[in-house]
């Protein structure tokens, strides 16, 4: 089964849309039909698909996962233990569990079949720049 994993740099918090970088991968691999699971290897970011076309629903959206979840220096937070990392990490770690490490996405004709507004994004949930590695498997 063709597999790949791709790294994407951040810059902090925020959506890092690698559609096409996935869609790439599955046309190179020759299947026809099948799944594309997508797989983060960390646990401070996570995975979600998402409307590409408005910016405004990324910038939405990590405004409201900071307000739902903000930093362990917020008197909302003091009953957070886990904060040898700094304010940003258990935050991060509450936000990826939220959300999703792995999506599957359809391939037909070896395109995905995502919708029309659908973008896969790494979602960064950590302040400080990372390089995170996403594992790209289709399976036929």
């Amino acid at each position: 089964m063709p597999q790949t994993v791709i790294s994407i740099s951040t810059r902090g918090q925020g959506l890092y849309e690698f559609t096409e970088e996935a869609a790439k991968f599955a046309r190179s691999t020759g299947a026809g039909e099948g799944l594309l699971t997508v797989f983060v290897r960390h646990t401070s970011c996570s995975l979600i698909i998402q409307e590409n076309a408005d910016p405004d629903v990324r910038r939405d959206l990590k405004t409201f996962f900071s307000r739902l979840v903000p930093p362990t220096n917020d008197p909302s937070m003091g009953w957070v233990t886990h904060t040898t990392e700094g304010p940003d990490d258990m935050p991060a770690h509450i936000k990826a569990a939220l959300t999703q490490v792995s999506l599957g996405i359809p391939v037909r004709d070896g395109r995905l079949l995502t919708g029309t507004w659908q973008g896969i994004y790494l979602f960064e949930h950590r302040d400080r720049p990372h390089r995170r590695e996403i594992v790209l498997h289709l399976s036929a």
